[in-house]
């Protein structure tokens, strides 16, 4: 798992690149996590209240600074989502390896965050097929979660193509032990 936060590797196809995020990236960004319609999909379970609505440049550079930070702390890696088509950054992607209490320890959590325009089924399940199989290997876990609430209908199809499956057991809180729900799960 060390070497994924040694060298950050790149994932791409025809049309999504997967890359390590930069200081760069923020204000196509800010389009991304500006935007009010995309908010509701994004995944803040255990993230001190953090709701991932940056409306200004400045707020998104912080986040990316902190998300560098967190790379090189090794909490967990986030990466830009780049359309090559426009060369632009649409969204990003974050996984990790989770310890915990519950039923989610040891897993790879991945959270995908895009712009409303790019949340549907066909954009979303190619970006995530980019990075499900390597992501075993990178995040040392034989199974990936991630968070799609009932409303994400788009979302949840995209999901299912890739393999998911919905989880009926619940993610607790670090500090407070908050049961979160809406997890989809797919083993290696």
């Amino acid at each position: 798992m060390s070497e994924v936060y040694e060298k950050c590797p790149i994932f791409e196809n025809n049309r999504y690149m997967l890359r390590f995020v930069t200081r760069e990236d923020a204000s196509d960004l800010l389009d991304v996590y500006s935007d009010k319609l995309a908010l509701p999909f994004f995944n803040s379970d255990n993230c001190d209240g953090d709701n991932f609505y940056y409306p200004t440049l400045d707020r998104m550079e912080k986040a990316i600074d902190f998300w560098i930070s967190s790379y090189e702390k090794k909490w967990f890696v986030r990466w830009s989502i780049i359309d090559k088509k426009i060369g632009k950054a649409i969204g990003t992607i974050e996984l990790f390896n989770r310890v915990a209490d519950d039923d989610f320890n040891g897993v790879g959590v991945l959270r995908l965050d895009v712009g409303s325009c790019s949340e549907k089924s066909n954009v979303l399940e190619e970006i995530v097929s980019l990075i499900i199989e390597p992501a075993y290997d990178l995040f040392d876990c034989s199974v990936i979660i991630t968070k799609a609430p009932i409303y994400a209908v788009e979302r949840i199809e995209a999901l299912k193509k890739c393999g998911f499956e919905k989880s009926d057991s619940f993610l607790l809180g670090k500090d407070d032990k908050y049961p979160y729900n809406g997890y989809w799960i797919v083993k290696k």
